[in-house]
């Protein structure tokens, strides 16, 4: 005969959850403020980006004019720019990719290569050499604007390939003024890699030049996308140190060229301004894209243990 299943009775000591009405103040104070710091600051980062792409479709704009957003949608500001005799976008486009991409990759295996030597290697001047790494980078490089000038404008004269109004002479500058930063920058994350590793490698025959770029290089690829990034977006900003050492507007970097369309007649050519700066942001935009991973993983390397 089958025995029917029997039904426990609830005890007094079983919990039953009461779910407590909803209330506006404790939901504020537990997560609600978050949210609403989170949107100011979204707004707070997207506005100027609205209003210079607002700006950019908006016709003969002006500052003025600009200020209702998207009133008006029109590319011909995109198409006039790339019309115009005297200011060749197209090159200055071409020319920043060119210097920027140079200088970033530059940038990095010399610092890379730098980092490793301090940080694994033992040698006379080591200490020295890092504290002045440090010391160089108290100095602002706009103080040495006239010393690369006549530097360059001298070495014209010998070399012309590299000195003054050339490209090669722009990207070894600003590979020489990145380079102190970005190898201390390098070097603490270096010394985040254990050092048994080279020693296991060391064992099997590897020398310094293998394990460099077989194993260290891939361990370190977070901070190496950071420096990489960084570096070419100060090179794609960069405006004082390009405006005097590229003369030819042919030769010159977004940032000199498009100074032109609002150094003389501002209210004219804002419009014009505006469309070639939001093409400038796209290679940018596009880079961090692509290195998002590895800069997230460079940015908190070293935050646990």
């Amino acid at each position: 005969m089958a025995i029917a299943p029997s039904i426990a009775a609830p005890s007094d000591t079983d919990y039953i959850p009461v779910k407590r009405p909803f209330s506006f103040g404790r939901w504020f104070r537990a997560t609600g403020w978050r949210h609403l710091i989170g949107a100011v600051m979204v707004v707070f980062s997207a506005f100027p980006l609205l209003y210079v792409l607002s700006a950019s479709l908006h016709p003969g704009g002006t500052l003025i004019t600009a200020n209702g957003l998207f009133s008006q949608i029109d590319i011909g500001s995109y198409v006039t720019l790339f019309n115009l005799p005297q200011q060749p976008y197209a090159d200055w486009y071409a020319n920043t990719l060119l210097i920027g991409g140079i200088t970033s990759a530059g940038t990095v295996f010399l610092g890379a290569l730098a980092a490793y030597s301090f940080s694994r290697m033992r040698f006379t001047g080591r200490r020295v050499g890092l504290l002045m790494l440090v010391l160089v980078q108290m100095f602002p490089q706009l103080l040495a604007v006239v010393a690369i000038f006549l530097l360059l404008n001298g070495i014209s004269d010998i070399f012309p390939a590299i000195g003054l109004d050339t490209q090669i002479g722009l990207i070894m500058v600003y590979l020489g003024g990145a380079l102190g930063v970005n190898t201390y920058l390098m070097y603490g994350f270096f010394n985040t890699i254990p050092a048994s590793i080279d020693e296991a490698a060391k064992l099997d025959g590897a020398g310094h030049a293998r394990i460099f770029f077989t194993i260290i290089l891939r361990l370190v690829a977070p901070i190496l996308a950071v420096v990489g990034l960084l570096s070419f977006v100060g090179t794609t900003n960069e405006f004082v140190i390009a405006s005097i050492v590229l003369i030819t507007p042919e030769k010159q970097t977004l940032a000199v060229g498009l100074y032109q369309f609002v150094s003389q007649e501002f209210s004219s050519n804002y419009s014009v301004f505006a469309a070639g700066a939001v093409l400038a942001a796209l290679p940018v935009m596009a880079l961090f894209l692509w290195l998002q991973k590895y800069i997230v993983g460079g940015l908190t390397a070293g935050s646990v243990k």
